[in-house]
């Protein structure tokens, strides 16, 4: 998975300087908009590469991530190219950083790096960190630089689905809450019965979720499926009226789209809605009190239709035939 984030012309610049100026130590990138852009180029303090890990400090943050290209080796390759992603980062900086950090190598030239280790913690910036690193990729097995970035890419979109989400809702129930309180009070609306349907959106610039543009019309599951936005993910809570063996049943469903789109918004929102799933599902069922019968996942919405959400809520039974004893040969 690409970010489809580029090297700005300054980083470009900042780079080639980088190449022509031995003394300076490493140049620190960030993402911007939709591009890496330069943050700092820091001249070394000595020869030796652990002594000049610690002009990085003041620019490592428990927070933030950031890219490191560091000047390390004396022979070409001579740099490597850090991708530090902490814990606490916002989830969607982890995965763009995770998703962008080879396009990083391969717009500046991957001749010009020998390694690209990723790393989570200030402490994997020292020279002690270093020494940890290095004896690690001592007894591990050999990879590409491919193989690497798509393990990293793998191992970031792995954390949005258990451990690190997890952590930062824990975390929202009393500090941050990522969903909006007008679309919780929605979600709740649907849990009681006051309303048939919901429909929620991320809003990208600040990562929270919150009600859709549009109002989804809930008069039968047809109906409701037109109103979807069919160009933008979206998080659908239905409560599905229907009569099953002559017994009125009202099971709520979550619907969760992504259409394919192209462009970059479109593949920020295929990064983004994944990781903010778990999330709005947890507060949905902890804080809005819905109880999600089943769970549907699609492309396009005309994709749900009525009679695939029956046969998934009563599947049909199967009669058995029982056990017949085979005939004797020869009767």
């Amino acid at each position: 998975m690409q970010s489809g984030i580029s090297a700005s012309e300054e980083l470009q610049k900042a780079f080639s300087s980088l190449l022509a100026t031995p003394s300076d130590f490493a140049l620190l990138v960030t993402i911007q908009g939709e591009s890496l852009v330069p943050v700092e180029t820091i001249a070394g303090k000595s020869s030796d590469f652990g002594q000049n890990l610690s002009v990085l400090e003041p620019f490592v943050k428990p927070d933030v991530a950031l890219y490191a290209i560091l000047r390390r080796y004396d022979d070409t390759p001579k740099f490597v190219a850090v991708t530090y992603v902490p814990d606490a980062a916002k989830v969607r900086q982890k995965m763009l950083f995770a998703s962008t950090r080879l396009t990083l190598v391969r717009e500046l030239g991957t001749e010009h790096f020998r390694e690209t280790p990723f790393m989570t913690m200030a402490k994997e910036l020292t020279a002690d960190g270093f020494k940890a690193h290095d004896a690690h990729n001592a007894l591990a097995a050999p990879l590409t630089e491919e193989e690497k970035s798509l393990g990293e890419i793998k191992r970031a979109e792995q954390e949005a689905g258990s451990g690190t989400a997890i952590r930062e809702i824990h975390l929202a129930q009393s500090l941050n809450m990522p969903v909006n309180e007008d679309a919780i009070a929605a979600m709740k609306e649907v849990a009681e019965g006051q309303k048939a349907a919901t429909t929620l959106k991320i809003n990208a610039a600040t990562e929270r979720v919150e009600l859709a543009p549009e109002t989804p019309n809930s008069n039968s599951l047809t109906e409701l499926i037109k109103s979807i936005s069919t160009v933008e993910p979206r998080f659908t809570f239905y409560r599905f009226t229907h009569t099953h063996d002559g017994a009125e049943q009202t099971p709520i469903l979550f619907i969760y789209t992504c259409p394919a789109t192209a462009g970059n918004k479109a593949i920020k929102n295929r990064m983004l809605y994944p990781l903010m799933k778990r999330a709005v599902l947890t507060i949905a069922e902890q804080d809005a009190g819905i109880n999600i019968e089943k769970k549907f996942e699609v492309e396009d919405p005309s994709e749900i239709t009525e009679e695939e959400v029956l046969n998934d809520l009563h599947p049909k039974k199967v009669a058995s035939s029982g056990f017949s004893r085979p005939k004797r040969p020869g009767r």
